[in-house]
Parts: C-alpha cells; structure tokens; sequence
C-alpha cells in the first residue's frame, strides 16, 4: 500500500520531473516492502528481524522526502499528511512485528 501511494504522488506534475527526487522516494518506499519480502524468506529469526529494521529505516526515509516534496509544493499538505501517516503506521507495524519476532526469539532458550 506504501509503495502504491509513493507511486500515485510521483506521477504528479513536477514531482514526475524530478528525477533524483522521484526515484530516491519510489526506491525507498520499494525497498520496505522488499526487504520485508526478502527476510521472510530468512533461515532465521535473527535474520528476518535484521532485514524488518532495514524496511523500518526505509518508512522513515519515505517520510524524509516527503518534506522534500512537500517543500518543493510537489504535493498538497494533504497529500503529505495521507502518505506520512500511512509511512508512520506502516513503520509501528514493523516495529511490533519485531517486537514480537524478539520475544519469540527470547522464550526459546
């Protein structure tokens, strides 16, 4: 859902212009939701975890350049705020998960 919103925005006027901009967000918005794909494919916990904090820093950094479009008014403050909440939301979703992947891990030994 992210990497879908992500998308939508960077079809806009401007934004579908800026080259660094567009690719840096689409990217980052791609590269939660792989890198959640690719640590459940893990032989581990530990592993999978590692790969669900790499898609955490990815929500974040999706959030970071959403200011940037924000600023270059590529996007409404709505726009903004949708896809911030969502980027938010997708991020505690994560953190839980690994949260819980860590308490799993912990009650095994």
């Amino acid at each position: 859902e992210l990497t879908r919103k992500v998308y939508n925005l960077t079809k806009k006027a401007g934004f579908d212009k800026d080259f660094g901009l567009r690719g840096q967000i689409q990217n980052a918005a791609g590269s939660s939701m792989h890198n959640i794909a690719e640590g459940f494919d893990s032989e581990t916990n530990p592993e999978f975890i590692r790969f669900l904090r790499y898609a955490k820093r990815s929500c974040t950094e999706v959030q970071s350049e959403l200011y940037v479009a924000l600023d270059q008014q590529y996007i409404s403050n709505d726009e903004f705020q949708d896809v911030y909440d969502h980027a938010g939301r997708t991020r505690a979703a994560i953190r839980g998960f690994i949260k819980y992947l860590m308490a799993y891990e912990k009650g095994k030994g």
